[in-house]
């Protein structure tokens, strides 16, 4: 019987291409590959042309579906290439880790290394070397690293400071050569014997089980068994490991029900980058070379010059043949057969990138990283919310895509208006697909959406469909969920904002119900005040959408009377920051009034601040918010105004008092100032009759005011306060214009104006 251990990196082009050698030249009759065994049903799948790496693998517990993992696959992870080929020669294939039944059964077993955190040999794995075992080749600099990382004691002892790169050139740019399979078996079972063995027993528990497989497979008679698995896994097939000893680790494992699926995947979530353990971090260029292996950088330079055409630099052909020949050049000054990535980028830097590291970071995020995302069939199994969102979004041309797209919606379109509805439900669920974003355009039809799918959005949505198996259905049966007892006012109004543009009715007549007998038993007008925003933009924007606002008119109407009779004794006796809080809440108050132009609630709204304006005992800094609204509605006689602005400005009213009051009324805005003279002179005066320890004491508060005005006003008003406007600049002329010389240069501004004109210019 043979065995034959092939110890891979997870995703290593080189890895895969020696894999794919092997099994052509030595076909065994059994491949054993880590992987959750769960997923050995889905395998199928790749006989479907429609399945286009980069994939991977999802497992979750249907029960929690926070509970999962992936298992990521490109085309150049050597576990593809090896299902592939035996697909294609109907070989069995098994995998043979640890079942994710079991690693996502309890908290403890669910955050040990799957292959989402796996230490590949590439990755960090924390041993601490005895400096008596440093290789004499490492530098002081190199320790550190090499305390991280075992595959650094290789390349220590090879000369290398960079255990990655010595990884790429030894291994990942090999072609036409024998597999070094047998060197990296002997080697990592090398380090293992000499570093010190790892605490965690959880990685104990994973190759007793993969141990168990192989042991299951050569009961049933195989003979020719080939292995495929991460290369620091290969010493736990050899040497004298018991079965009672793997049996007695393994009983009693806890485990849960797991269900699998295939996803769409992208090569930035194959990076270190993404927090992908057993991630690369240059999965474009990995791609590159799987595809090119002969390449010496023609190939890829001639790449990176079509990007920065793209982007509308110049780069021409002599760009790519200098950059080719200075890579070249590098790799031999540094003792490589071929110039690896850092070579082509050293080169690219200094020839096409002209020295700016700005550029050379587009290149790796386009190039060397990539935004490439695999596609799955139709047809593969998937939860049912899942497969209505997808066929949703297939009828609605919104593709999942990994780099965000804008799209402007027309809502007075039949399908925009679909569009948006999609995408508002998919908001009601917290599914972070879409955002919406500011349009400039003018009216209420434009919306403005940025789109940008992500692999975590899968696990969002399987959490999600515990709420029903459409995303209408779940939608309203989430929406319903929140106008529970415990309930705020603000809240059902945010949620009920949510449901109109998502066109839910049960849920809106739900929302709507509960909100409106929430309102009528409230006392606290200051929870009224902060729902009235919201409730007026869904009256407001209503109609855009053919949404019936008449349930959220008759809320609206109860509400704003009971505002506008309660506000004046709400604002009564308060503290001043829930003074500034209501301030900030009339303020959109108004906003909404506005918004709404109903004459009705105008004149309410007029009476209600015309209360709070005469009324001593509310807080000055209420009072003076009252008196600008007031003026900016113009409902108050000058004299009147006057009489106001004069009775808060009073020099026997507590120098605090009276700069609440300034900065109630000046707030947000400080145009009132410069256009109105009398009350310049008011302030003014007040502040420059202020003794010294007075100042001091309310500048802070005055600062405050005059931060939130337009830098524009400040400078206005500090010019006003020095005396008047700019001076002129000393090379300013003072000649007076020469009307006989300015009436000559007319025919020559029409002539390039284009306008002709058999009219002669009177001199």
């Amino acid at each position: 019987m043979a065995v034959h251990l092939l110890g891979i990196r997870h995703h290593g082009p080189g890895s895969a291409r020696a894999v794919k050698t092997f099994l052509e030249t030595h076909p065994p009759d059994l491949l054993l590959i880590e992987g959750p065994p769960e997923a050995e049903g889905l395998l199928h799948w790749l006989d479907n042309a429609e399945l286009k790496p980069p994939v991977a693998l999802l497992l979750y517990n249907p029960e929690a579906p926070s509970q999962a993992s992936f298992y990521p696959f490109a085309e150049f992870s050597p576990e593809w290439q090896a299902i592939r080929y035996a697909r294609t020669r109907q070989l069995p294939v098994r995998f043979m880790d640890l079942p994710a039944a079991h690693t996502l059964a309890q908290k403890e077993i669910s955050e040990a290394p799957t292959p989402e955190t796996l230490p590949a040999p590439e990755s960090a794995v924390p041993v601490v070397v005895p400096e008596s075992q440093l290789p004499e080749a490492a530098e002081p600099e190199t320790l550190e690293v090499i305390s991280r990382n075992p595959i650094s004691h290789l390349a220590a002892a090879a000369g290398w400071t960079d255990g990655e790169k010595w990884w790429e050139h030894q291994i990942e740019h090999r072609y036409h050569t024998e597999p070094a399979f047998e060197a990296v078996t002997e080697a990592m079972t090398t380090l293992r014997e000499l570093l010190p063995p790892k605490a965690d027993p959880r990685e104990a528990i994973r190759e007793a089980w993969m141990r168990k497989t192989l042991r299951q497979a050569e009961n049933e008679g195989f003979t020719n068994i080939a292995i495929i698995c991460g290369a620091w896994h290969l010493p736990a097939f050899s040497g004298t490991f018991k079965a009672k000893d793997d049996a007695a680790l393994l009983k009693g494992l806890p485990k849960v029900k797991v269900e699998a699926t295939w996803i769409p995947w992208t090569y930035d979530r194959l990076s270190f980058e993404s927090g992908y353990g057993a991630g690369i971090t240059s999965p474009g260029w990995y791609h590159h070379i799987w595809q090119y292996p002969e390449d010496e950088g023609v190939r890829w330079l001639s790449q990176v010059a079509g990007l920065f055409r793209k982007k509308g630099m110049d780069m021409s052909v002599a760009h790519v043949i200098e950059a080719t020949r200075l890579a070249s050049n590098l790799a031999a000054l540094r003792n490589l057969w071929k110039p690896g990535l850092t070579e082509l980028n050293d080169a690219a830097l200094a020839v096409m990138c002209f020295g700016d590291p700005t550029l050379l970071q587009l290149i790796g995020r386009e190039l060397i990283v990539s935004n490439r995302m695999g596609t799955v069939p139709d047809q593969v199994p998937r939860p049912p919310l899942q497969s209505d969102i997808d066929k949703t979004a297939k009828s609605l041309r919104l593709p999942q895509q990994p780099e965000a797209k804008e799209y402007i919606l027309d809502l007075r379109k039949e399908f925009d208006l679909d569009r948006s509805t999609f995408l508002h439900r998919l908001q009601v669920l917290d599914l972070s697909w879409g955002r919406v974003q500011h349009s400039s355009g003018k009216g209420t039809f434009k919306e403005a959406w940025s789109l940008q799918w992500s692999p975590e959005l899968t696990i969002e949505v399987i959490e999600k469909g515990v709420w029903g198996n459409t995303i209408a259905t779940a939608a309203t049966a989430y929406l319903q969920s929140k106008a529970g007892p415990d309930a705020t006012l603000p809240e059902l109004a945010g949620w009920l904002e949510k449901a109109l543009p998502a066109v839910l009715p049960e849920a809106v007549t739900t929302l709507s119900r509960q909100l409106a007998n929430l309102a009528a038993a409230s006392h606290d007008v200051t929870a009224l005040v902060q729902i009235v925003p919201g409730l007026a933009r869904m009256i407001r924007y209503g109609n855009v959408r053919k949404t019936d606002a008449e349930l959220v008119s008759g809320i609206l109407d109860s509400i704003f009377t009971r505002i506008t009779i309660g506000l004046p004794l709400a604002a009564t006796g308060i503290d001043k920051d829930a003074t500034q809080k209501l301030v900030q809440d009339c303020r959109e108050l108004q906003a909404a009034v506005t918004l709404l132009q109903n004459a009705a609630y105008q004149h309410q709204w007029q009476e209600c601040l015309q209360k709070i304006a005469g009324t001593d005992s509310i807080a000055a800094l209420m009072r003076g918010f009252a008196i600008r609204q007031l003026k900016d509605l113009n409902v108050l006689p000058a004299p009147e105004l006057q009489l106001l602005i004069a009775q808060n400005t009073s020099a026997a009213l507590p120098p605090a008092a009276v700069a609440d009051w300034i900065e109630g009324f000046l707030s947000g805005s400080g145009t009132v100032l410069l256009l109105d003279e009398s009350l310049w002179q008011i302030i003014n005066g007040w502040v420059s009759g202020l003794d010294e320890a007075i100042f001091t004491e309310v500048l802070p508060l005055l600062r405050r005011t005059f931060s939130t005005f337009y830098p524009a006003e400040r400078r206005q008003l500090g010019e006003k306060l020095t005396g008047g406007t700019r001076r002129a600049s000393s090379g300013t002329s003072t000649q007076t214009i020469d009307p006989v010389r300015a009436a000559r240069s007319i025919p020559v501004l029409l002539d390039l104006l284009g306008i002709s004109s058999s009219k002669s210019i009177p001199v």
